[in-house]
Protein backbone atom coordinates (compact mmCIF):
# COMPACT_ATOMS: atom_id res chain seq x y z
CA UNK A 1 0.00 0.00 0.00
CA UNK A 2 1.12 3.76 -0.77
CA UNK A 3 0.66 6.63 1.34
CA UNK A 4 1.58 10.29 1.06
CA UNK A 5 2.23 12.78 3.69
CA UNK A 6 3.30 16.53 3.38
CA UNK A 7 6.80 17.98 5.55
CA UNK A 8 9.33 20.55 4.78
CA UNK A 9 13.09 21.12 4.89
CA UNK A 10 15.40 24.35 4.72
CA UNK A 11 17.70 25.28 2.58
CA UNK A 12 19.17 27.63 3.75
CA UNK A 13 16.71 29.84 5.52
CA UNK A 14 13.69 29.10 3.34
CA UNK A 15 11.83 25.52 3.49
CA UNK A 16 11.11 23.77 0.68
CA UNK A 17 7.47 20.94 0.50
CA UNK A 18 9.05 17.46 0.87
CA UNK A 19 6.84 15.06 -0.25
CA UNK A 20 7.00 11.62 2.11
CA UNK A 21 6.34 9.03 -0.06
CA UNK A 22 5.56 5.39 1.80
CA UNK A 23 5.22 2.05 0.54
CA UNK A 24 4.45 -1.30 2.08
CA UNK A 25 4.76 -4.69 0.25
CA UNK A 26 5.08 -7.99 1.21
CA UNK A 27 8.63 -9.10 1.21
CA UNK A 28 11.50 -9.67 4.09
CA UNK A 29 11.13 -6.73 7.14
CA UNK A 30 13.23 -4.06 5.80
CA UNK A 31 13.14 -0.28 6.49
CA UNK A 32 14.95 1.75 3.43
CA UNK A 33 14.86 5.24 3.33
CA UNK A 34 16.03 7.06 0.14
CA UNK A 35 15.93 10.37 -1.31
CA UNK A 36 19.24 11.23 0.03
CA UNK A 37 19.32 11.10 3.83
CA UNK A 38 21.80 12.06 5.99
CA UNK A 39 22.69 10.21 9.01
CA UNK A 40 19.80 11.91 10.96
CA UNK A 41 17.73 10.88 8.69
CA UNK A 42 18.27 7.25 8.18
CA UNK A 43 18.31 6.81 12.02
CA UNK A 44 14.74 7.38 12.63
CA UNK A 45 13.90 4.29 11.66
CA UNK A 46 14.63 2.94 14.72
CA UNK A 47 13.12 6.03 16.31
CA UNK A 48 9.97 5.62 13.78
CA UNK A 49 9.75 2.30 14.77
CA UNK A 50 10.03 2.04 18.42
CA UNK A 51 7.75 5.29 18.14
CA UNK A 52 4.96 3.70 16.69
CA UNK A 53 4.93 0.46 19.14
CA UNK A 54 5.27 2.54 22.09
CA UNK A 55 2.10 4.38 20.73
CA UNK A 56 0.30 1.07 20.85
CA UNK A 57 0.00 0.96 17.27
CA UNK A 58 1.41 -2.12 15.31
CA UNK A 59 4.36 -1.75 13.55
CA UNK A 60 4.23 -3.85 10.07
CA UNK A 61 6.62 -6.75 9.60
CA UNK A 62 7.01 -6.08 5.47
CA UNK A 63 8.85 -4.44 3.13
CA UNK A 64 8.77 -0.67 3.86
CA UNK A 65 10.43 2.27 1.35
CA UNK A 66 10.35 5.87 2.15
CA UNK A 67 11.14 8.08 -0.62
CA UNK A 68 12.03 11.86 0.40
CA UNK A 69 10.94 13.96 -2.63
CA UNK A 70 12.52 15.85 -4.19
CA UNK A 71 14.91 12.51 -4.20
CA UNK A 72 17.73 14.80 -5.71
CA UNK A 73 18.25 17.09 -2.48
CA UNK A 74 19.93 16.42 0.63
CA UNK A 75 17.93 15.54 3.77
CA UNK A 76 19.15 16.62 6.65
CA UNK A 77 17.75 16.85 10.77
CA UNK A 78 15.60 15.35 12.93
CA UNK A 79 12.15 16.94 11.94
CA UNK A 80 10.91 14.37 9.00
CA UNK A 81 10.68 11.72 11.49
CA UNK A 82 6.93 12.61 12.53
CA UNK A 83 5.74 12.64 9.04
CA UNK A 84 7.21 8.99 7.95
CA UNK A 85 5.78 7.51 11.00
CA UNK A 86 2.83 9.10 10.00
CA UNK A 87 2.82 7.80 6.52
CA UNK A 88 3.54 4.06 7.60
CA UNK A 89 0.44 4.44 9.58
CA UNK A 90 -1.26 5.69 7.01
CA UNK A 91 -0.05 3.13 4.29
CA UNK A 92 -0.76 0.17 7.12
CA UNK A 93 -4.62 1.41 6.88
CA UNK A 94 -4.63 2.25 10.66
CA UNK A 95 -6.20 6.12 9.29
CA UNK A 96 -7.25 6.71 5.99
CA UNK A 97 -5.12 7.18 2.89
CA UNK A 98 -6.39 10.60 2.68
CA UNK A 99 -6.38 12.02 6.25
CA UNK A 100 -4.02 14.84 6.63
CA UNK A 101 -3.49 15.99 3.09
CA UNK A 102 -4.38 19.23 3.90
CA UNK A 103 -1.83 19.57 6.69
CA UNK A 104 2.06 20.27 6.55
CA UNK A 105 3.87 17.89 9.73
CA UNK A 106 7.01 18.27 11.11
CA UNK A 107 8.43 17.05 14.51
CA UNK A 108 11.15 14.67 15.98
CA UNK A 109 9.95 11.10 17.53
CA UNK A 110 10.98 10.11 21.02
CA UNK A 111 11.24 6.13 21.40
CA UNK A 112 7.81 6.90 23.63
CA UNK A 113 5.94 8.55 20.88
CA UNK A 114 6.58 12.17 21.70
CA UNK A 115 6.92 14.69 19.19
CA UNK A 116 10.25 17.00 20.41
CA UNK A 117 10.74 20.57 18.67
CA UNK A 118 12.74 21.02 15.88
CA UNK A 119 14.32 24.07 14.02
CA UNK A 120 13.21 25.86 11.16
CA UNK A 121 9.21 25.70 12.23
CA UNK A 122 8.92 29.52 11.23
CA UNK A 123 10.10 28.67 7.74
CA UNK A 124 7.92 25.58 7.35
CA UNK A 125 5.15 27.60 8.26
CA UNK A 126 5.87 30.28 6.11
CA UNK A 127 6.45 27.70 3.38
CA UNK A 128 3.10 26.09 4.42
CA UNK A 129 0.82 29.36 3.71
CA UNK A 130 2.64 30.14 0.71
CA UNK A 131 2.08 26.38 -0.19
CA UNK A 132 -1.71 26.69 0.34
CA UNK A 133 -2.19 24.46 3.01
CA UNK A 134 -4.72 24.57 5.61
CA UNK A 135 -2.39 24.13 8.33
CA UNK A 136 0.62 22.61 9.68
CA UNK A 137 1.49 20.02 12.42
CA UNK A 138 4.31 21.02 15.03
CA UNK A 139 5.69 20.06 18.15
CA UNK A 140 3.90 21.93 21.22
CA UNK A 141 7.25 23.50 22.35
CA UNK A 142 7.37 25.15 18.62
CA UNK A 143 3.67 26.27 19.04
CA UNK A 144 4.30 29.87 19.84
CA UNK A 145 6.97 30.49 16.91
CA UNK A 146 4.50 28.91 14.35
CA UNK A 147 1.97 31.30 15.39
CA UNK A 148 3.60 34.26 14.18
CA UNK A 149 2.98 33.58 10.70
CA UNK A 150 -0.36 34.34 9.94
CA UNK A 151 -3.71 32.24 7.20
CA UNK A 152 -1.94 29.09 8.58
CA UNK A 153 -3.47 26.74 11.18
CA UNK A 154 -1.55 25.56 13.42
CA UNK A 155 -2.14 22.21 15.31
CA UNK A 156 0.33 21.28 18.33
CA UNK A 157 1.47 18.15 19.17
CA UNK A 158 2.75 16.68 22.19
CA UNK A 159 3.09 13.11 20.95
CA UNK A 160 2.17 10.62 17.96
CA UNK A 161 -1.16 9.43 19.75
CA UNK A 162 -2.71 13.21 19.88
CA UNK A 163 -1.54 13.57 16.00
CA UNK A 164 -3.39 10.26 14.72
CA UNK A 165 -6.31 11.19 16.90
CA UNK A 166 -6.52 14.42 15.68
CA UNK A 167 -6.64 13.19 12.02
CA UNK A 168 -8.59 10.39 12.55
CA UNK A 169 -11.37 13.21 14.03
CA UNK A 170 -11.81 11.30 17.23
CA UNK A 171 -10.07 14.08 19.08
CA UNK A 172 -9.98 17.96 18.69
CA UNK A 173 -7.51 20.40 18.77
CA UNK A 174 -7.73 24.09 18.68
CA UNK A 175 -5.52 25.85 16.85
CA UNK A 176 -2.62 27.79 18.53
CA UNK A 177 -4.16 31.36 19.04
CA UNK A 178 -2.33 34.20 17.01
CA UNK A 179 -0.68 36.11 19.23
CA UNK A 180 0.09 40.22 17.38
CA UNK A 181 1.75 41.44 21.01
CA UNK A 182 4.87 40.26 19.20
CA UNK A 183 4.98 42.98 16.90
CA UNK A 184 3.62 45.88 19.69
CA UNK A 185 5.19 48.18 22.12
CA UNK A 186 8.33 49.58 22.27
CA UNK A 187 11.91 47.60 22.81
CA UNK A 188 14.00 48.82 25.74
CA UNK A 189 17.63 48.70 24.24
CA UNK A 190 19.50 45.93 25.59
CA UNK A 191 20.52 44.82 28.96
CA UNK A 192 19.39 47.96 30.30
CA UNK A 193 22.60 49.88 28.40
CA UNK A 194 22.18 53.85 27.60
CA UNK A 195 24.35 56.68 25.80
CA UNK A 196 24.30 58.75 28.93
CA UNK A 197 26.55 56.57 31.06
CA UNK A 198 29.35 57.22 28.27
CA UNK A 199 31.01 60.35 29.86
CA UNK A 200 33.04 62.61 27.52
CA UNK A 201 33.22 61.21 23.97
CA UNK A 202 31.11 63.68 22.25
CA UNK A 203 32.78 63.09 18.68
CA UNK A 204 32.65 59.34 19.05
CA UNK A 205 29.08 59.90 20.05
CA UNK A 206 28.39 61.78 17.10
CA UNK A 207 30.14 59.34 14.86
CA UNK A 208 27.73 56.75 16.17
CA UNK A 209 24.72 58.31 15.69
CA UNK A 210 25.65 59.14 12.02
CA UNK A 211 26.78 55.36 11.61
CA UNK A 212 22.77 54.69 12.94
CA UNK A 213 21.60 56.79 10.51
CA UNK A 214 22.72 55.75 7.64
CA UNK A 215 23.58 51.58 8.65
CA UNK A 216 27.34 52.96 7.82
CA UNK A 217 30.04 50.77 9.16
CA UNK A 218 32.45 52.31 12.26
CA UNK A 219 36.16 51.81 12.76
CA UNK A 220 37.17 53.12 16.15
CA UNK A 221 40.81 53.29 17.24
CA UNK A 222 42.12 54.21 20.87
CA UNK A 223 43.99 53.70 23.67
CA UNK A 224 42.66 50.96 25.91
CA UNK A 225 40.22 52.07 28.42
CA UNK A 226 39.36 55.21 26.50
CA UNK A 227 35.68 53.75 25.81
CA UNK A 228 35.17 52.13 22.43
CA UNK A 229 33.67 48.95 24.28
CA UNK A 230 31.34 50.67 26.37
CA UNK A 231 30.25 52.57 23.20
CA UNK A 232 29.95 49.53 21.25
CA UNK A 233 27.46 47.66 23.25
CA UNK A 234 25.33 50.79 23.20
CA UNK A 235 24.94 51.70 19.60
CA UNK A 236 21.82 48.81 19.77
CA UNK A 237 20.21 51.17 21.71
CA UNK A 238 20.03 54.00 19.56
CA UNK A 239 19.18 51.71 16.62
CA UNK A 240 15.48 52.20 15.45
CA UNK A 241 13.44 49.42 16.13
CA UNK A 242 12.82 46.30 13.66
CA UNK A 243 10.28 46.78 11.25
CA UNK A 244 8.04 43.34 11.11
CA UNK A 245 9.48 42.37 7.96
CA UNK A 246 13.15 42.79 9.77
CA UNK A 247 11.92 40.95 12.67
CA UNK A 248 10.49 38.07 10.69
CA UNK A 249 13.70 37.53 8.65
CA UNK A 250 15.85 38.24 11.53
CA UNK A 251 13.94 34.94 13.30
CA UNK A 252 14.36 32.79 10.13
CA UNK A 253 17.90 32.47 10.78
CA UNK A 254 17.61 32.20 15.07
CA UNK A 255 15.22 29.54 14.04
CA UNK A 256 17.01 27.65 11.33
CA UNK A 257 19.94 27.17 13.76
CA UNK A 258 17.67 26.58 16.73
CA UNK A 259 18.73 29.58 18.89
CA UNK A 260 15.11 30.74 19.69
CA UNK A 261 13.57 30.07 22.92
CA UNK A 262 10.01 29.53 23.84
CA UNK A 263 9.47 32.17 25.55
CA UNK A 264 10.84 34.53 23.09
CA UNK A 265 9.41 33.55 19.75
CA UNK A 266 10.65 36.05 17.54
CA UNK A 267 13.24 38.46 17.54
CA UNK A 268 12.40 42.22 18.25
CA UNK A 269 15.75 43.84 19.36
CA UNK A 270 18.77 44.32 16.47
CA UNK A 271 20.70 41.51 17.11
CA UNK A 272 24.42 42.63 18.63
CA UNK A 273 26.70 39.74 17.86
CA UNK A 274 31.14 39.78 19.73
CA UNK A 275 32.39 37.08 18.39
CA UNK A 276 36.27 36.56 19.84
CA UNK A 277 39.24 37.15 17.74
CA UNK A 278 40.11 33.46 17.81
CA UNK A 279 37.30 32.80 15.39
CA UNK A 280 37.12 30.77 12.44
CA UNK A 281 36.23 31.88 8.58
CA UNK A 282 33.10 29.40 8.58
CA UNK A 283 32.83 30.39 12.28
CA UNK A 284 31.95 33.85 11.01
CA UNK A 285 30.78 33.63 7.62
CA UNK A 286 29.18 30.57 7.69
CA UNK A 287 29.54 27.57 6.71
CA UNK A 288 30.67 23.72 7.90
CA UNK A 289 29.97 19.90 6.77
CA UNK A 290 26.62 21.31 7.33
CA UNK A 291 26.45 24.69 6.13
CA UNK A 292 24.85 26.62 9.12
CA UNK A 293 24.62 30.31 8.98
CA UNK A 294 27.51 32.27 10.76
CA UNK A 295 28.10 35.64 12.76
CA UNK A 296 27.91 37.45 9.84
CA UNK A 297 24.01 35.96 9.41
CA UNK A 298 23.31 35.91 12.98
CA UNK A 299 24.08 40.12 12.73
CA UNK A 300 21.60 40.42 10.47
CA UNK A 301 19.62 43.85 10.36
CA UNK A 302 21.66 44.13 13.66
CA UNK A 303 25.11 44.94 14.89
CA UNK A 304 28.52 42.74 14.35
CA UNK A 305 31.37 43.95 17.01
CA UNK A 306 34.99 42.79 16.46
CA UNK A 307 36.89 43.82 19.19
CA UNK A 308 40.28 44.10 18.75
CA UNK A 309 40.33 44.03 14.83
CA UNK A 310 43.89 43.45 13.81
CA UNK A 311 44.07 40.31 16.26
CA UNK A 312 41.69 38.45 14.01
CA UNK A 313 43.44 36.23 11.32
CA UNK A 314 43.72 37.62 8.28
CA UNK A 315 41.94 35.29 6.09
CA UNK A 316 39.16 35.63 8.57
CA UNK A 317 38.94 39.56 8.45
CA UNK A 318 39.26 38.92 4.13
CA UNK A 319 35.97 36.76 4.46
CA UNK A 320 34.04 39.65 5.58
CA UNK A 321 34.16 41.81 2.31
CA UNK A 322 31.79 39.84 0.13
CA UNK A 323 28.85 39.95 2.77
CA UNK A 324 29.82 43.51 3.69
CA UNK A 325 29.52 45.10 0.43
CA UNK A 326 26.74 42.07 -1.04
CA UNK A 327 24.52 41.54 2.05
CA UNK A 328 24.55 37.77 1.30
CA UNK A 329 26.45 34.90 1.89
CA UNK A 330 26.68 32.35 -0.50
CA UNK A 331 28.19 28.92 0.56
CA UNK A 332 28.68 26.59 -2.24
CA UNK A 333 29.43 22.75 -1.91
CA UNK A 334 29.85 19.87 -4.29
CA UNK A 335 25.99 19.79 -5.66
CA UNK A 336 24.09 22.44 -4.10
CA UNK A 337 24.03 25.65 -2.85
CA UNK A 338 23.00 27.86 0.07
CA UNK A 339 22.76 31.69 0.98
CA UNK A 340 22.13 33.25 4.24
CA UNK A 341 21.34 36.72 4.81
CA UNK A 342 23.93 39.28 5.98
CA UNK A 343 22.85 42.61 6.02
CA UNK A 344 24.66 44.10 9.22
CA UNK A 345 26.15 47.25 10.48
CA UNK A 346 30.15 46.24 11.01
CA UNK A 347 31.41 47.91 14.40
CA UNK A 348 35.42 47.22 14.96
CA UNK A 349 37.43 48.57 17.72
CA UNK A 350 41.27 48.47 17.62
CA UNK A 351 44.30 50.21 19.53
CA UNK A 352 46.94 52.33 17.53
CA UNK A 353 49.40 49.93 18.19
CA UNK A 354 51.12 46.85 19.05
CA UNK A 355 51.11 47.72 22.91
CA UNK A 356 48.00 50.75 22.50
CA UNK A 357 49.66 53.55 23.59
CA UNK A 358 51.02 55.60 20.63
CA UNK A 359 49.63 58.98 20.03
CA UNK A 360 48.62 59.34 24.05
CA UNK A 361 49.07 62.31 25.62
CA UNK A 362 50.02 60.42 29.23
CA UNK A 363 51.54 57.05 28.15
CA UNK A 364 55.05 56.68 26.18
CA UNK A 365 54.41 53.86 23.24
CA UNK A 366 57.22 51.34 23.38
CA UNK A 367 56.55 50.44 19.47
CA UNK A 368 58.68 51.32 16.81
CA UNK A 369 57.64 53.24 13.45
CA UNK A 370 57.99 50.09 12.22
CA UNK A 371 56.07 47.78 14.57
CA UNK A 372 53.11 50.65 14.37
CA UNK A 373 53.03 50.21 10.54
CA UNK A 374 53.08 46.19 10.48
CA UNK A 375 50.33 46.40 13.31
CA UNK A 376 48.10 48.31 11.26
CA UNK A 377 48.94 46.56 7.74
CA UNK A 378 47.14 43.88 9.67
CA UNK A 379 43.57 45.51 7.90
CA UNK A 380 44.27 45.31 4.52
CA UNK A 381 43.42 47.77 2.38
CA UNK A 382 40.12 46.87 0.51
CA UNK A 383 38.70 46.06 3.82
CA UNK A 384 39.33 49.53 5.54
CA UNK A 385 37.60 51.08 1.99
CA UNK A 386 34.67 49.28 2.83
CA UNK A 387 34.12 50.51 6.41
CA UNK A 388 32.51 53.81 6.23
CA UNK A 389 32.92 56.18 9.69
CA UNK A 390 36.38 56.00 10.98
CA UNK A 391 36.81 57.72 14.35
CA UNK A 392 39.60 58.42 17.00
CA UNK A 393 38.50 57.82 20.55
CA UNK A 394 41.26 58.90 22.68
CA UNK A 395 41.29 58.81 26.62
CA UNK A 396 38.76 60.79 28.70
CA UNK A 397 40.28 63.54 30.75
CA UNK A 398 39.46 63.51 34.32
CA UNK A 399 37.30 66.37 34.01
CA UNK A 400 34.81 65.03 32.12
CA UNK A 401 34.16 61.96 34.04
CA UNK A 402 34.02 63.71 37.06
CA UNK A 403 31.17 66.00 35.74
CA UNK A 404 27.73 66.52 37.40
CA UNK A 405 26.25 67.39 34.16
CA UNK A 406 24.59 63.91 32.68
CA UNK A 407 25.12 63.36 28.99
CA UNK A 408 21.98 62.72 26.35
CA UNK A 409 20.33 59.75 26.96
CA UNK A 410 19.57 57.08 23.76
CA UNK A 411 16.35 57.88 23.76
CA UNK A 412 17.13 61.47 22.49
CA UNK A 413 19.35 60.07 19.44
CA UNK A 414 17.48 57.51 18.78
CA UNK A 415 14.41 59.84 17.69
CA UNK A 416 16.91 61.80 15.47
CA UNK A 417 18.20 58.09 14.10
CA UNK A 418 14.93 57.14 13.79
CA UNK A 419 13.47 60.73 12.04
CA UNK A 420 16.23 60.12 9.57
CA UNK A 421 15.75 56.63 8.82
CA UNK A 422 12.36 57.38 7.90
CA UNK A 423 13.52 59.57 5.51
CA UNK A 424 15.62 57.20 3.92
CA UNK A 425 12.80 54.52 2.98
CA UNK A 426 10.62 57.44 1.71
CA UNK A 427 13.42 58.75 -1.03
CA UNK A 428 14.07 54.98 -1.50
CA UNK A 429 10.84 53.89 -1.90
CA UNK A 430 11.27 51.35 -5.21
CA UNK A 431 14.96 51.59 -5.62
CA UNK A 432 15.22 48.44 -3.83
CA UNK A 433 17.23 49.71 -1.14
CA UNK A 434 16.20 50.99 2.82
CA UNK A 435 19.43 53.49 3.52
CA UNK A 436 22.31 55.58 2.81
CA UNK A 437 24.79 52.83 3.52
CA UNK A 438 23.27 50.43 0.97
CA UNK A 439 23.41 53.13 -1.87
CA UNK A 440 24.83 52.71 -5.35
CA UNK A 441 26.86 54.98 -7.73
CA UNK A 442 23.42 55.48 -9.53
CA UNK A 443 21.53 56.08 -6.41
CA UNK A 444 24.60 58.47 -5.31
CA UNK A 445 23.98 60.83 -8.70
CA UNK A 446 19.77 60.61 -7.97
CA UNK A 447 19.96 60.94 -4.27
CA UNK A 448 23.06 63.03 -3.31
CA UNK A 449 24.02 65.89 -5.73
CA UNK A 450 26.62 68.09 -3.93
CA UNK A 451 26.68 71.99 -4.61
CA UNK A 452 29.73 73.17 -6.02
CA UNK A 453 31.39 73.84 -2.43
CA UNK A 454 30.46 70.51 -1.55
CA UNK A 455 32.49 69.29 -4.69
CA UNK A 456 35.10 71.48 -4.66
CA UNK A 457 36.02 70.09 -0.85
CA UNK A 458 35.76 66.71 -1.80
CA UNK A 459 38.11 67.38 -4.49
CA UNK A 460 40.38 68.73 -2.69
CA UNK A 461 40.49 66.12 -0.17
CA UNK A 462 40.72 63.17 -2.36
CA UNK A 463 43.95 64.91 -3.86
CA UNK A 464 45.29 65.22 -0.08
CA UNK A 465 44.17 61.96 1.09
CA UNK A 466 44.53 59.55 -2.17
CA UNK A 467 41.13 58.78 -1.56
CA UNK A 468 40.03 55.68 -3.62
CA UNK A 469 36.53 55.60 -6.15
CA UNK A 470 35.20 53.31 -3.21
CA UNK A 471 36.29 56.34 -0.21
CA UNK A 472 35.02 59.18 -2.24
CA UNK A 473 31.57 57.20 -2.10
CA UNK A 474 31.23 56.34 1.18
CA UNK A 475 31.98 59.98 1.99
CA UNK A 476 29.48 61.46 -0.18
CA UNK A 477 26.70 58.76 1.11
CA UNK A 478 27.87 59.99 5.29
CA UNK A 479 27.42 63.32 4.10
CA UNK A 480 23.98 62.42 2.68
CA UNK A 481 23.39 61.02 5.99
CA UNK A 482 24.22 63.98 8.11
CA UNK A 483 21.90 66.02 6.07
CA UNK A 484 19.19 63.70 7.00
CA UNK A 485 19.95 63.94 10.34
CA UNK A 486 19.16 67.76 10.10
CA UNK A 487 16.58 67.43 8.00
CA UNK A 488 18.22 69.29 5.19
CA UNK A 489 16.87 67.91 1.44
CA UNK A 490 20.38 68.92 0.25
CA UNK A 491 24.04 67.92 0.78
CA UNK A 492 25.79 71.26 1.97
CA UNK A 493 29.24 72.03 2.15
CA UNK A 494 29.14 71.49 5.84
CA UNK A 495 27.82 67.97 5.84
CA UNK A 496 30.55 67.11 3.37
CA UNK A 497 33.11 68.50 5.82
CA UNK A 498 31.93 66.63 8.37
CA UNK A 499 32.16 63.55 6.37
CA UNK A 500 35.56 64.41 5.58
CA UNK A 501 36.70 64.28 9.13
CA UNK A 502 35.31 60.71 9.52
CA UNK A 503 37.42 59.21 6.96
CA UNK A 504 41.00 59.32 8.76
CA UNK A 505 42.53 56.41 7.54
CA UNK A 506 42.11 57.15 3.79
CA UNK A 507 45.48 59.89 4.87
CA UNK A 508 48.15 58.56 2.57
CA UNK A 509 50.68 58.77 5.84
CA UNK A 510 47.82 56.63 8.29
CA UNK A 511 49.44 53.37 7.51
Amino acid sequence: MLARTKSAAVAGIDAYIVEVEVDISFGLPVFNIVGLPETAVRESRERVKSAVKNSGYKFPVDRIVVNLAPAAIKKEGTSLDLPVAMGILLASQILPLDCGASFLMLGELSLDGRVKPVPGVLSATLAAKTGGFKGIIVPFGNRVEASIVEGVEVIAAKTLSEVVAFLSGSRTIEPVKKDASFFEGDVSSQGGVDFFEVMGQSHAKRAMEVAAAGGHNLLMTGVPGSGKTMLAKRLPSILPTLTIDEALETTQIYSVTGLLEEASPIVRERPFRSPHHTISDAGLVGGGQRPEPGEVSLAHNGVLFMDELPEFKRNVLEALRQPMEDGVVSICRAGFRVCYPASFMLVAAMNPCACGYAGDRLKECTCSAAQVRRYRARISGPLLDRIDIHVDVPQVPFKELSQSTRPEASLGVRKRVEGARKRQVKRFQGAGIHCNAQMGPTHIKAFASLDKEAVALIARAVDAFGMSARGHGRAVKIARTIADIEEEPRVLHRHVAEAIQYRSLDRIDTL
